[in-house]
């Protein structure tokens, strides 16, 4: 499943992807109604990864972000977002500032996720590390946890794992922000 998924993203055109980038974005900045200064843990997208500019958007949305630093048990650290040229591109963009602990994320008013594919209870298909398991156990209650899709990618059945933490609302740019708590179907295409 996940290569098929990477396969059909591999397969979307520049113009696509920067189309439903900013979709995306636009939707999830609208469904998180967060106030400025909120704190949110997020990702910053690579290649095909839905969401584009994402820290950026954030950023300027007057949001506080922190982005992930894989350790090397390959749980989640996290440090502070200042800026595109404070990035160093280990297989991902990490922050080159102090980090502030795993427990970070337990402070956070939002998390975004990368996922690959997302079914109809939350439950994720991420890339097969882990990473994001872990970070979930430590969100506290009632935080919303997103996860940021290409149009397909949502609903689909997954393999559900013990471990796996599921996700409370999903974006798509056809089907924008979507509560999963409200059961709401997605848009026929």
């Amino acid at each position: 499943m996940r290569s098929d998924i990477l396969s059909h993203r591999r397969e979307l055109s520049a113009t696509d992807l920067d189309i439903a980038a900013r979709t995306v974005l636009a939707a999830l900045l609208a469904g998180l109604r967060l106030p400025a200064g909120s704190t949110v843990a997020a990702y910053s997208p690579v290649a095909t990864e839905p969401g584009g500019k994402l820290t950026r958007a954030l950023s300027g949305a007057g949001h506080r972000v922190l982005l992930p630093v894989v350790l090397p048990d390959l749980d989640l650290d996290w440090a502070e977002y200042t800026g595109k040229q404070h990035l160093t591109a280990k297989g991902l963009s990490e922050p080159d500032g102090p980090t502030l602990g795993t427990d970070a994320v337990a402070q956070v008013d939002a998390l975004v996720v990368p996922a690959l594919a997302v079914d109809t209870d939350g439950v994720r298909l991420g890339k097969g590390g882990g990473c994001y398991d872990r970070a979930l156990t430590r969100v506290g209650p009632g935080v919303p946890v997103v996860a940021l899709l290409h149009d397909g990618e949502w609903p689909r059945m997954v393999p559900r794992e013990p471990h796996d933490r599921p996700v409370t609302a999903v974006v798509t740019p056809s089907g924008g922000y979507v509560n999963l708590g409200t059961r709401t179907r997605p848009r026929s295409s």
